[in-house]
């Protein structure tokens, strides 16, 4: 197997960046980024920390992630597994890569920073959903933020409906907690009883 194990290596396969991928990378938010952090309803979260990498789902409502200036974004935190992967690895190592997804659209935005968590009451409060507050915000502090063009999207297929898998053909959560278990978790009873256990956490 050949490998590349240097820069120049790397730059001698794939040139130099044009202009075009360098010009549209800024320290801040302008409105024309703004506008896909407000119709965004879905945020892959990258962070780093001793044990290693995580990356993580975040969505709701579109425009969750709010602009709170030109360098400063706030995401609630909801319910879920209590694993708490990347907030973990925020309280050791602050760096945070977000990526927005936006249905429909095949340009995404990568936003670059330094992330903090706040219980404030009252900004939880602010994000609040059915009543609910958040159980915590991440604040990043924004130092790069640019667009990927929709290459990926595009070759993904990924709003094709035509392209959409059938769930049923997958294995379900139940199935693998079973199986990584090793039936220690009834995974049939699992599948029952997770769409009201959702619906009844969601937020």
């Amino acid at each position: 197997m050949t490998t590349i194990t240097s820069i120049e290596q790397l730059e001698e396969l794939y040139g130099r960046p044009g202009e075009t991928s360098l010009v549209k990378e800024l320290d801040h938010i302008i409105p024309e980024y703004a506008a896909f952090v407000e119709a965004s309803p879905f945020v892959a979260l990258a962070t780093s920390g001793p044990e290693g990498l995580d990356c993580s789902p975040r969505g709701d409502r579109a425009g969750f992630v709010r602009i709170h200036d030109e360098r400063t974004l706030m995401m609630p935190d909801r319910r879920g597994n209590n694993r708490a992967d990347s907030l973990r690895n925020i309280l050791r190592d602050d760096r945070v890569g977000l990526l927005f997804l936006v249905p429909g659209s095949g340009t995404t935005l990568r936003v670059n920073g330094r992330a903090t968590i706040s219980i404030d009451p009252d900004l939880c409060a602010s994000f609040a959903m059915e009543g609910k507050p958040a159980r915590s915000v991440t604040i990043v502090a924004v130092e790069a933020v640019y667009f990927q063009c929709a290459r990926a999207i595009h070759r993904s297929e990924l709003w094709n409906p035509d392209r959409h898998v059938d769930p049923r053909s997958l294995p379900t959560p139940g199935r693998i907690l079973a199986v990584t278990s090793r039936n220690g978790i009834d995974g049939v009873a699992y599948d029952k009883e997770w769409p009201e256990r959702a619906k009844a956490t969601m937020w």
